[in-house]
């Protein structure tokens, strides 16, 4: 059964589903009271101290980067980002709820903010967001739940330069073999290739259910040695 919730307002009651996200940015602190109030979601603390953590390995600063944040949502990633003082931050989600809702509760935390589907970039969207210079990509609970595709997280981490560095999040299951969706392939086949090192994996409490029980997921950050290959997909045979 999906993961439901009730709002009352003005007397009537709605019924809305976890991931039914534009709906949820709509009511100003409907996200954060829900997923971070009572879920207890630590997801962008702990990716942010991922991505420093492995910046300290090779004495750099959270303050040289220039970061490409998908999925960023209402900006929960963007806010500790820019606590660490990143040089640049863009945000980029694939509906417009998500960009109104950043403008609204946190209007100074990204530089700019796209909508758009990274799996249908058009040349001139490539030319724009390569403008930018990314050095750094972060997602934080967007991959997974069909959320973000394979597609769409490859051609992000392509548009970041070489050596640039890379902090997501992924269920604990993405990394176990009986998984056999598309993007849990994807994400084993990418973490252990050599377009990839990784500095830091470590399974942490990503939020409470519903119930009460913990969820866990891996955060993950490293380095990008190079490009993937547009054939990356069908030669895992996801293409």
């Amino acid at each position: 059964m999906k993961n439901i919730f009730f709002i009352e307002s003005s007397g009537k009651e709605r019924k809305i589903l976890f991931h039914e996200y534009g709906k949820i940015y709509k009511i100003k602190g409907l996200y954060e009271q829900l997923f971070y109030d009572r879920l207890k979601c630590q997801s962008p603390v702990k990716v942010s101290e991922a991505l420093r953590y492995s910046l300290s390995q090779v004495q750099e600063n959270l303050s040289e980067l220039r970061v490409l944040d998908l999925g960023a949502g209402n900006g929960m990633m963007g806010e500790q980002l820019r606590r660490h003082g990143v040089a640049r931050l863009v945000g980029v989600d694939i509906i417009s709820e998500a960009k109104e809702a950043a403008e609204r509760d946190r209007p100074m935390v990204y530089d700019a903010y796209y909508v758009t589907d990274f799996c249908n970039l058009t040349g001139e969207q490539k030319e724009d967001l390569k403008e930018w210079s990314f050095n750094c990509l972060t997602c934080v609970a967007a991959l997974g739940f069909g959320d973000i595709p394979a597609k769409a997280f490859i051609e992000a981490f392509n548009i970041l330069h070489s050596k640039g560095w890379i902090a997501f999040n992924i269920k604990e299951t993405f990394l176990d073999k009986s998984d056999e969706t598309g993007l849990s392939i994807a994400i084993r086949e990418l973490i252990f290739s050599e377009y990839l090192d990784v500095y830091y994996l470590e399974r942490y409490r990503h939020r409470l259910s519903m119930e009460g029980e913990p969820l866990y997921y891996f955060a993950i950050a490293g380095r990008k040695n190079d490009d993937i290959p547009q054939d990356f997909l069908t030669t895992i045979g996801l293409a």
